[in-house]
């Protein structure tokens, strides 16, 4: 399974406009494959959205987005708001949860880590480990390493209620010992990874996102 991220800023005060016409093109699209997640970022770089799409592989993408595109079926029409276009392919953590539609939102922290090249096996061995009690905690929606578009790096998505409840769930977490995942790792004994840089947004999803 592979996830396609395409990040796209509109221009100011265009957003209304550019969700109600994705929202209307996308009951065409659907046909095709569904969405996975529709956000839009509330903290952040502004006037930014995000569509993210699963496929089982490169090639079943191309198959799908040519046949959308041939029947007229994508893409929305929404050229005239563009400023900026970015695609990336992700592959899930082999241990994260399936991504499923929710209901966990309405809010969702985008944290996005990268890693100094060779270091995503000691990465996703600390997650490995303490991911587990992270959950008991709170749910994760996606997690995720870069394979095409920005490398080496590790993204992990996570639900709120409100950013009150974030602030309350990060602190039990913290408090537990076993988060963060180095936290855990510095306890066991185990390698750390080293990271050379670190950013995180507050998304919110659309009507019409399976994941909200």
């Amino acid at each position: 399974m592979i996830y396609e991220v395409r990040t796209y800023t509109v221009k100011p005060r265009s957003m209304p406009e550019v969700v109600k016409r994705f929202g209307e093109k996308y009951e065409q699209r659907k046909k095709y494959s569904e969405l996975t997640a529709f956000f839009q970022v509330e903290v952040g770089p502004l006037n930014t959205f995000m569509h993210i799409w699963g496929y089982k592989d490169l090639e079943e993408r191309g198959k799908i987005r040519a046949a959308a595109v041939k029947d007229g079926a994508w893409p929305p029409p929404i050229a005239e708001f563009l400023v900026s276009q970015q695609s990336e392919i992700l592959h899930p953590a082999p241990f994260a949860p399936e991504i499923k539609p929710s209901n966990n939102g309405p809010f969702f922290e985008w944290r996005e880590y990268t890693h100094a090249a060779g270091q995503l096996p000691i990465m996703m061995k600390n997650w490995e480990v303490a991911l587990p009690t992270r959950l008991e905690f709170g749910p994760i929606t996606a997690l995720w390493y870069s394979e095409l578009g920005g490398l080496n790096k590790w993204i992990h998505v996570w639900p709120y209620k409100s950013l009150d409840q974030r602030n309350e769930v990060r602190d039990k977490a913290h408090h537990s010992g076993a988060w963060p995942p180095s936290a855990r790792a510095k306890t066991d004994g185990r390698p750390i990874e080293s990271l050379v840089a670190q950013r995180n947004m507050i998304l919110t999803a659309s009507s019409f996102s399976p994941t909200k």
